[in-house]
């Protein structure tokens, strides 16, 4: 700008210039608003890109938007800044085609024209290039100074680690983010992190400051391991050691502390204790103390932390001093002094009151020995020696003896970053005690003047240290003065670490602030992130609020303040600088390369992990039965088929059984049974190209199928759809195992006929086709031009076909042959039932030999011609089973050996042998084609009931007792039907097919669901009971019988039946049977009578789950529609539930014992029986099973809920008309000392126990029947039995369950004592049943007094007391494990330890 002088001799722009330079700056201005608004109108482009680089990051998406016009470079640029890498280290690659070819990063074409899609998501994969994994972008800011003022501070982080559940609340410290991708990678800042186990931050904290301490780092690597000595497992110097070295030469981000820690002798469960870190300090320097025992450092810990005072009592009469020397690791400083309202707010002031003497006089008053009696005396401390590394110790964590709770004080404290010690010593001259002036005021100040007070067991050693000497001896006091001088020059200490914790008393978090003597640069090491700070954030460690510092300041401080502070003193004599790799020690390089080799075949090997893809594989193997086998194959992105294939082959085990050249992979859907594609010509091509690259987890599975040598293989290609073909014979009513065809999906019905005709050499014109399109779903296809797609075929679908040319063919389908022969397939299920164990001579053997002999289909008719047989033989022998039937009753079921299955054959197989086919017509090519999907099918259906399907597997837990299946509250015994009434009947299909409803709504099960609802609205349902539910007028007779005239046809066929257990000698037998899904129980049980030997009402049916847990089915009307493949049974001798019975467990109340609630035996109570009567059934069994004699009038039952007593059950009360009633009921027998008082309803029986405050104890319960509901009547009762005054009684109502235990240390003033109202059944009481708990008191009494010690005790007393019973002890204390390092290499196990 031209500047011409003006009237006042100033140079001023000349005339114009001015606004010349305002229209240039506006123009400029509205070039830029212009580009801002083009860069709005135009359209952006959505780039969501996948970070393959690494395995922690595959699943992790970064996205950006940019402008269409940007240009492949700035994208570029962009992604290297938001994914921390350097530009030129890594490749970009479209994600959603095959072809990875990595887009030109130095290209100014701009997204549009590189095939962008603006409006849209773009995917791109992010790469290695050249087989490297990208850089992490450097720190430009890595060199700027120690101010930390730098561009890089707002990247700063400091604190504890942001949580996801914290995000509303504030902190004192940015945080940054991390990503996954950078957690492999070395910190920007050179250092390197430590990983917390799961709470060892503590731990990590004092690690990296001894690392970052030259001396110490230093003199640990001069130490030399000696293996002959020790395993270097369990030497904690030596994993120190290693540590130091990784932390120093290490290209990681973090380490793992696992190596160290398990030095320390501590297991996995040590990572979950916290631990304070000055503890932990304390108790490492023991430890290696006592590992360098005869080595050049055993007097490290010595050297560089150990201090020297005096503790001294100097009477104030004579002047005799009396004194002991004390050293120490750390100083202690009190925050808040004990009593004291006011805090110090800083170090120096919290150390001279550590030195401040105090007076003792009055009641404290030291006995002189000079003067021989008690004087005046002054008791302190005084520094002798100050350690090298001088440990201060902010005593944060107090206990609050007005809440009996430990509390963290956040107060204000602030320290120097130069701490001066020199005014801490005493440099006084020796005085007259009679011209000593006492200067102290003789404040308490906790933590000045008892020498118990220090961190660490006092010494009484007075030999000369190594560290900084403050007097000599005791006579040379006078000498002082000048040695001072020169030494107050050198006691100035530089802090250089802060320990941080941050939270509360009952836990948090450490982390350290260390600055390096390398650069004077602060740093956070927060476990494993590395991250500079500046001496701001260390002033926010000061902790405290802005306001006063009064009593309760602390309350509303930040929780994130400084706990332990290391100052090293400096002395440019004695301070050191780190060792550089250089000037190692030739053991330290030998471990230097040996961790880095190490680290070298870590990172290689996580490189081929990144690389492997891992797939699932398959194989139905030749030399295991043509049995499907899983696996899971990891194969290099660059391995290509050919060897892949080789790899599969030496994975499944196949040499030796099937040539290699007679295998391949292909593609395959496990879900659908279906062959993909096979890849043909592919031989060379990589399996990273294959698979459509590296992924986590593949959408498909790969199949290793095999031929035989005369075979060829079929090439599958893509649209195509596998079609199981089953061929049924309508003469022999058998449908074949299937045959596999593969269709095209745009063949017509015509089409299709002609390939099945192929296939299986049946006639095409006469072909009827069938689709199973899902469970009971059949379709007829008899439109010829119609495609397969269009009859709704998929990648695998099942068909039937017949061909036979029966008048079968024009009778509507539904009413035809093959329909029902085809809903009876569909509706089948094989079942796994055992049978009880039979005596010699029973009826199974003749029946079963009957059963055989009266025809191959075995099915039972329903009609009296074939039933009489079965029914005359019952008859023969109805006495001797009846005997046995009521013994195994009464004894209960005895326990039988489990037992294994041994049956794997399928519904096809059993019912007719395979059909041989005809198919000369069909090439013989495509017939060996197919061989491998029809195996795949047979494998299928025999393997669809899973683990229940295979031939080890145990088919049968162990047979308990009706008392043991259901004494158990867990598993107690709710009907199986209703624990799987969620599922409904029409979900459970075969493998094949799908859930849908029943075709034709022939589902019984849905029919009588819905009578069921119907007719329980507004009636109690009574789930396990065998009365009918449908309605008063039941189906069945007593005995289980069918009512109806005419049982529709229901499928049943049972195979040849197998011993279970025989080389134990059980008899027990285990039959298949093949049953329509559709039968009800009832009719179930009526086929079973010949199997079993007794009639159906005369055993029970157990379903039994897959942890062999067992459950009663009673209900008659269900089906089995419940039930599936392969599902088990067992059968029970003993009385089935009639028709209004309820099984009921019955249970002893012992009010008084430790376990109120004692199991005794089951038993079953019926409609319209009264409790008289029940309790008559009653004592026969518990005086034979529990040995209980008792008398009817002796005992009461009464409810029973959870383990709370309830309504007293009155002798003449009915159930169901007085009492309501359900299955699987549990009741309490209580038995009585006294005859029954309650004698009618409107009577209340109350617990009662007496509460005794002078004897801290609480008096047996007594039971107080009540006339009515009066809480004055309650009070009299009470005065009667413990004869307290009306007038001083006070009483309170017992919380939770029975028995309401409560500790005598709160009832005084936990409860509501003496509620202020006249009735029981109004609130707070609300007392309106029979069992509720009271507890009263006499108000005069008073609290026993109790010392400490008798305190203890009882607290002791009362948590074991409670913890048996249950009850959560609120007043005992958070247990915490002590912390302890183990030198002979872990704990010693000790049994009495709980």
């Amino acid at each position: 700008m031209e500047m011409v002088p003006s009237e006042e001799n100033q140079l001023v722009p000349k005339e114009g210039m001015f606004w010349s330079c305002r229209q240039s700056l506006f123009d400029e201005m509205k070039k830029k608003f212009s580009q801002i608004e083009n860069a709005a109108e135009e359209p952006r482009v959505l780039c969501i890109i996948q970070d393959t680089t690494n395995s922690k990051t595959v699943n992790e998406r970064l996205t950006v938007n940019l402008p269409a016009s940007t240009s492949l470079s700035k994208l570029h640029e962009d992604v290297a800044h938001k994914a921390g890498y350097m530009i030129g280290t890594f490749d970009l690659a479209w994600g959603n085609i095959s072809e990875m070819t990595p887009l030109d990063q130095s290209s100014a074409i701009t997204l549009s024209e590189s095939g962008f899609e603006a409006g849209k998501r773009n995917f791109l994969q992010l790469t290695d290039r050249d087989g490297e994994q990208p850089q992490m972008a450097s720190d430009e800011s890595g060199t700027a100074d120690s101010s930390g003022l730098d561009d890089s501070s707002q990247e700063r982080f400091i604190g504890p680690l942001p949580r996801e559940s914290t995000g509303g609340c504030s902190n004192d410290y940015s945080s940054p983010s991390y990503s996954y991708s950078s957690i492999l990678n070395k910190s920007e800042t050179g250092y390197v992190g430590l990983v917390n186990q799961a709470m060892t931050c503590y731990l990590n904290s004092l690690l990296q400051t001894l690392f970052m301490t030259p001396e110490f780092r230093n003199a640990l690597y001069n130490w030399e391991f000696e293996e002959s000595e020790e395993d270097q497992v369990s030497s904690i110097p030596y994993q120190l050691q290693r540590l130091f070295v990784l932390l120093q030469t290490s290209k990681k981000r973090a380490i793992e502390t696992t190596d160290v820690t398990r030095s320390f002798g501590w297991d996995s469960s040590e990572a979950w204790q916290q631990h304070d870190v000055q503890e932990l300090c304390r108790v490492m320097f023991d430890a290696l103390e006592q590992k360098w025992k005869l080595t050049e450092q055993a007097d490290l810990i010595n050297q560089l932390y150990q201090g020297k005072l005096k503790d001294y009592v100097r009477c104030l009469e004579c002047g005799n001093e009396s004194w002991r020397n004390d050293t120490y690791l750390d100083i202690p400083l009190v925050i808040r002094p004990f009593g004291a309202s006011q805090v110090y707010g800083s170090v120096e002031e919290a150390l001279q009151a550590f030195v401040q003497p105090e007076t003792l006089d009055g009641a404290n008053q030291y006995f002189c020995e000079r003067c021989k009696k008690k004087c005046d005396a002054r008791k302190g401390l005084r520094f002798l020696h100050f350690p090298y590394l001088l440990t201060l110790q902010l005593k944060r964590f107090d206990f609050d003896y007005t809440t009996m709770h430990r509390i963290k004080l956040n107060d204000r404290m602030t320290f120097p970053d130069e701490l001066d010690m020199s005014p801490f010593m005493d440099v006084e001259d020796e005085k007259s005690p009679q011209t000593e002036s006492c200067t102290d005021s003789g404040a308490e100040n906790e933590g000045s003047c008892h020498s118990d007070q220090m961190s660490n067991d006092f010494a009484t050693d007075d030999c000369v240290d190594e560290g900084i000497c403050l007097d000599s001896t005791g006579s040379a006091e006078r000498g002082l003065k000048p040695k001072v001088a020169e030494t107050v020059n050198s006691l100035t200490f530089e802090l250089f670490s802060v320990m941080v914790h941050s939270g509360s008393a009952a836990g948090g978090h450490y982390y350290a602030c260390i600055k390096s003597f390398t650069d004077g640069q602060w740093y956070s090491f927060n476990d494993q992130h590395v991250s500079k700070i500046s001496l701001e954030d260390i002033r926010k460690t000061y902790g405290g609020s802005t306001g006063s510092r009064g009593y309760y300041s602390s309350a509303f401080a930040s929780s994130t303040n400084a706990y332990m502070l290391i100052y090293r003193l400096k002395d440019p004599s004695r301070n050191t600088k780190y060792l550089d790799p250089e000037d190692f020690p030739e053991h330290i390089k030998y471990l230097v390369q040996k961790e880095k080799e190490s680290e070298e075949q870590e990172k290689r090997q996580r490189e081929i992990e990144r690389n492997t893809c891992k797939i699932k594989l398959f194989c139905l193997h030749p030399g295991k039965m043509m049995t499907m086998i899983e696996n899971k194959l990891e194969v290099h992105k660059d391995k290509t088929l050919r060897e892949a294939t080789q790899m599969a082959y030496k994975l499944l085990e196949l040499e030796g059984v099937v040539p290699l050249d007679c295998c391949r992979l292909v593609k395959y859907d496990e879900f659908h049974e279906y062959l993909e594609l096979s890849y043909e010509d592919d031989e060379d091509t990589p399996m990273g190209m294959l698979l459509g690259g590296v992924k986590t987890s593949y959408m498909f599975d790969l199949l290793l199928e095999t031929r035989r040598p005369e075979q060829v293989f079929q090439p599958y290609r893509p649209g195509e759809v596998m079609v199981k073909v089953h061929v049924v014979d309508l003469k022999n009513d058998t449908i074949v195992p299937p045959v596999s065809v593969r269709a095209f999906l745009n063949q017509s019905i015509a089409e299709f006929k002609q390939l099945i005709a192929q296939a299986t050499g049946l006639c095409a014109e006469t072909m009827r086709v069938v689709l199973e399109r899902c469970y009971n779903d059949l379709r007829l296809l008899f439109v010829p031009n119609k495609t397969l797609k269009a009859e709704g075929f998929f990648r695998s679908n099942k068909i039937f076909v017949e061909s036979s040319d029966s008048p079968d063919q024009q009778l509507p389908f539904t009413d035809s042959h093959l329909w029902k022969l085809l809903d009876r397939h569909g509706n089948t299920i094989r079942l796994m039932v055992l049978l009880p164990e039979q005596l010699p001579g029973t009826l199974f053997n003749r029946t079963a030999g009957q059963k055989a002999a009266g025809g191959s289909d075995g099915s039972f008719e329903g009609s009296k011609a074939a039933r009489k047989p079965v029914e005359a033989i019952l008859e023969e022998s109805t006495e001797k089973l009846k005997s046995l039937s009521y013994q195994q009753q009464q004894q209960g079921s005895s326990n039988s050996d489990s037992q294994k299955s041994s049956d794997t054959s399928d519904f096809e197989h059993i019912e007719s042998p395979t059909q041989e086919l005809d198919s000369g017509s069909s090439a013989s090519a495509a017939a060996d084609n197919r061989e491998l999907e029809d195996r795949i099918q047979a494998a299928a259906a025999g393997g669809s009931a899973g683990p229940a399907s295979d031939p080890d597997n145990q088919y049968a837990g162990e047979e308990r007792s009706d008392s043991e299946v259901h004494n158990d509250r867990s598993t107690s015994s709710v009907d199986s039907d209703i624990l799987s009434s969620s599922h409904s009947s029409d979900t459970l299909c075969n493998a094949d097919s799908g859930p849908i409803q029943l075709a034709n709504g022939l589902d019984s099960h849905s029919i009588t669901s819905s009578r069921r609802s119907k007719a329980h609205e507004g009636k109690k349902e009574t789930w396990d009971t065998a009365e009918e539910d449908s309605g008063t007028d039941s189906e069945y007779d007593d005995n289980g019988k069918s009512k109806a005239s005419s049982t529709p046809f229901m499928y049943f066929r049972v195979s040849e039946p197998r011993n279970q257990g025989e080389a134990s000698g059980d008899a027990q037998k285990c039959i298949i049977v093949h049953v329509d899904k559709r039968i009800t129980l009832a009719a179930f049980k009526q086929n079973m009578e010949p199997f079993v030997g007794v009639g159906s009402s005369q055993f029970k049916v157990f379903r039994v789950y897959a942890n062999n847990q067992e459950f009663e089915s009673v209900r008659l009307n269900e089906t089995l529609s419940s039930f599936s493949d392969d599902n088990k049974i067992t059968i029970r001798l003993g009385r089935a539930l009639k028709k209004g019975e309820y099984r009921v467990k019955v249970y002893q109340l012992l009010v008084n014992e430790a376990e109120p609630c004692k199991f005794l035996v089951d038993t079953v109570f019926a409609k319209g029986m009264t409790v008289r009567q029940s309790k008559e059934e009653l004592l026969p069994q518990v005086k034979e099973q529990c040995k209980l004699d008792l008398s009817i009038d002796r005992f009461r039952l009464r409810k029973k809920t959870w383990k709370n007593p309830g309504t007293v059950f009155l002798d003449y009360h009915v159930y169901e008309e007085d009492i309501n009633i359900s299955s699987n009921w549990e009741v309490f027998l209580e038995v009585l000392d006294e005859p029954e008082k309650m004698k009618s309803m409107s009577q209340l029986a109350v617990l009662t126990r007496r509460w005794s405050p002078t004897h801290m104890k609480l008096e047996a319960f007594r039971e107080v029947v009540l006339e009515s509901s009066s809480v004055e009547e309650l009070k009299e009762k009470l005065c009667e039995i413990s004869g307290i005054p009306l007038e001083n009684l006070e009483f309170a109502k017992g919380r939770g369950t029975f028995p309401c235990d409560i500790s005598v240390l709160e009832i005084h003033q936990d409860l509501d004592w003496n509620p202020k109202v006249s009735t029981l059944n109004v609130w707070p009481l609300y007392i309106c049943d029979d069992g509720a708990v009271v507890f009263y008191r006499d108000s005069t009494e008073e609290l026993m007094d109790m010392s400490e010690d008798e305190r203890s005790v009882l607290i002791k007393k009362e948590s074991s007391r409670l913890l048996k019973t249950g009850h959560r002890v609120s007043y005992s204390p958070r247990k915490e494990k002590a912390l302890k390092i183990y030198l002979d290499g872990g704990p010693a196990k000790d049994s009495a330890q709980d």
